[in-house]
């Protein structure tokens, strides 16, 4: 098992290179390593009310950490495994970055996954907030979901149909399931043919390659889109011709936030990207309260201008759960 370390520099495991540093931090890469060092943590604080926070950090593609640091505990997710099981399931560990997990797919042609060529992040991560995209979604091929209760330490796993997934979320990310830490997770596929297989998502790794900002230092999407249903009555005519599948109508955010002449916006050593203004991008020299400035003006415009409330897609790093 690692050692619990202290005050551990955040933003060298952020994509967004921002971040000050955890009071505690402990890299876990497997349950028992999980079990044992929570154990020790809460050892250190017996009184259960004054334990600090934890928070489970991935790989750090979706996540703005303040520059002040966290106070509490961060684990660092390294449960990573892939495993085929029965021909069309797979097993993977929830700290395995997606990408292995689509790699591993088109090796053993098994299809399923094809939307996701180029997605950062984990397969916790995704999970949690059942990421997606072109139609899309993770939960579409999860057959069950294995997690550990922070507080009790016990394990628990779920089928799919448990696990509450909706846009963007799940029961791990809103519900009974915020308190524990996804450890794996089952997906079945279906046969496919290798190249086939292997075409479709290079097609996508493309796409994503030649439209997002990667030059620079992000965490992906800040906002999610918009579902079609949503939108205010008076600007759904106007808004028609925006519309894609994801997987049910949507109107993008980045659509919005052009319109609204966002694109370029700066502050501090923070943009909205020119190339795709979903995105806020570290030109250099960002502080999490630079980000954290645009996010806000960009909500502000957006509500202003159209009557909508967006809602961020990316985590902050404070606050977090408290076990």
């Amino acid at each position: 098992m690692s050692k619990m370390q202290r005050n551990i520099p955040l933003k060298d495991f952020s994509n967004y290179k921002i971040g000050g540093p955890a009071s505690f931090f402990l890299e876990v890469k497997s349950v028992e390593d999980l079990k044992q060092g929570l154990s020790e943590f809460y050892g250190m604080f017996p009184n259960g009310e004054s334990r600090p926070e934890v928070f489970i950090l991935g790989s750090g593609t979706n996540v703005l950490i303040d520059d002040k640091g966290f106070s509490g505990l961060v684990l660092r997710n390294l449960i990573s495994h892939l495993k085929l099981i029965d021909g069309v399931n797979v097993e993977a560990g929830s700290g395995t970055s997606f990408k292995d997990l689509v790699d591993f797919c088109i090796e053993n042609s098994l299809s399923g996954l094809e939307w996701a060529g180029g997605l950062p992040g984990t397969v916790g991560g995704a999970t949690r907030g059942n990421a997606g995209a072109f139609k899309g979604e993770t939960k579409d091929s999860i057959k069950s979901v294995e997690s550990v209760d922070l507080k009790t330490l016990e394990k628990k796993t779920r089928a799919a149909g448990e696990c509450n997934f909706g846009y963007r979320t799940s029961i791990f990310k809103k519900g009974e399931g915020e308190r524990e830490m996804i450890v794996s997770a089952v997906f079945e596929f279906k046969r496919g043919d290798r190249e086939e297989i292997r075409s479709a998502t290079y097609e996508k790794t493309s796409y994503r390659n030649k439209k997002h900002p990667l030059d620079y230092p992000n965490i992906g999407s800040t906002f999610k889109n918009i579902p079609y249903d949503t939108i205010p009555d008076q600007f759904r005519e106007e808004f028609k011709a925006y519309i894609k599948d994801d997987p049910f109508p949507i109107v993008p955010v980045a659509k919005l936030l052009a319109l609204s002449g966002l694109k370029g916006r700066e502050a501090g050593g923070a943009q909205i990207s020119e190339k795709h203004p979903n995105f806020i991008v570290n030109k250099g020299s960002a502080s999490s309260n630079d980000v954290r400035s645009l996010i806000q003006t960009a909500k502000d415009v957006i509500k202003k201008n159209y009557l909508i409330d967006l809602e961020e897609e990316i985590y902050y790093l404070p606050p977090a759960m408290q076990v």
